[in-house]
């Protein structure tokens, strides 16, 4: 019987201590706040995480917690800065998605924190979301998997599905960024195709999304859970691979690591920190379903007056959060309706490669 793949993390510091950051503004202490795991691993992860990220800037203290399931508490970092002598705090959470925890639970927890500490301003920023570093840090994990190595039988990537695997929320508008992502990863990589499904919460479950792959009859389905660090459902996932793998023979499986602690997710940790200092964080809130819910019960109260002239920040303003939805680019997409418009995607491969490409 063949053996899924299931790779581990090559080791807990994944990070080149040569790898300079750019400075911050000024020395306000960070609360790096975890999600929380019963799995020991999992809450070590993130522990190790803001160790490695306040060893390349001891200029201030970082400060790891955690908004459930495990110690130290939110309540208990925010304690510790202003034992300190701290009054201004910056407040980032180690979460890939922006969803119940990221809009609603932690800014609960910091307001709660404030009425405890009326002297303390917090500077709130937001959560990992689509970045380029993080892009460039799955293109190198699967660009691995062509080595022989890993590899033995040199399936080629147009015989290969990627099954690409998130967490899974409540909320539509994070469940919605996984299957960007997903796409992203997938554009222009040679794959056949990419499936996108989740652990939990939400549908489709991760036993579709192989149901779903191995209708393309692929050679190889890879795994890409989209985890920060291990935990209770990383390891679910693995089994699940593993049990696949048994149950489906003629298709090999390969289940990636968790991204773990990598100098790219440092530098994402650096631009978001950097945000907080100067006011400038920025979430895409048009399509949450807070923002939409309180837009409404605002019209409601109000006698419908549809003004869309209104700030927003999840029940948060205490915080100084800014929302802003100003994205910086123009949407001149040069479109020419006069005669008939080649099709682009009459030659597959060249859209492909040509999409990334800057005009």
């Amino acid at each position: 019987m063949t053996t899924a793949q299931i790779l581990t993390h090559p080791g807990v510091f994944d990070v080149d201590q040569s790898l300079t950051l750019p400075p911050l503004p000024h020395g306000r202490p960070l609360l790096l706040i975890g999600h929380g795991s019963r799995d020991a691993q999992g809450r070590q992860n993130v522990l190790d995480f803001a160790t490695a990220y306040q060893a390349l800037d001891a200029s201030r203290p970082v400060i790891p917690c955690f908004l459930e399931l495990t110690e130290p508490t939110i309540q208990d970092g925010v304690d510790r800065c202003v034992e300190a002598g701290y009054t201004d705090i910056s407040a980032l959470p180690v979460l890939l998605f922006a969803a119940r925890h990221n809009k609603f639970d932690v800014t609960n927890e910091l307001d709660r924190a404030r009425q405890r500490h009326p002297q303390v301003t917090f500077h709130y920023g937001r959560h990992f979301g689509i970045a380029p570093e993080i892009l460039d840090l799955w293109r190198d994990r699967l660009a691995q998997l062509d080595t022989p190595t890993y590899n033995p039988h040199q399936v080629e990537r147009k015989d290969t599905v990627l099954l690409f695997v998130g967490r899974g929320a409540s909320d539509p508008d994070a469940n919605g960024d996984v299957y960007k992502l997903a796409r992203m990863v997938w554009e222009g990589s040679g794959y056949n195709t990419v499936e996108t499904c989740f652990i939990g919460i939400t549908h489709p479950r991760l036993e579709e999304g192989f149901r779903r792959a191995r209708l393309y009859q692929p050679k190889r389905i890879i795994v890409l859970p989209y985890f920060l660090f291990t935990g209770v459902l990383m390891k679910k996932i693995q089994d699940i691979a593993a049990q696949q793998q048994g149950d489906h023979p003629e298709t090999e499986v390969i289940c990636l690591p968790e991204m773990g602690i990598h100098q790219q997710l440092l530098g994402v940790m650096r631009r978001r920190e950097i945000e907080t200092q100067t006011g400038s964080v920025a979430m895409n809130c048009e399509m949450c379903k807070f923002r939409l819910a309180a837009f409404e019960a605002n019209s409601a109260s109000h006698g419908h007056d549809h003004s869309h002239g209104h700030e927003h920040g999840h029940g948060d303003h205490a915080h100084g959060h800014s929302h802003g939805h100003t994205h910086g680019h123009s949407h001149g997409h040069g479109h020419h309706h006069e005669g008939e418009m080649p099709d682009p995607y009459a030659e597959p491969a060249q859209y492909h490669d040509r999409i990334w490409q800057v005009p």
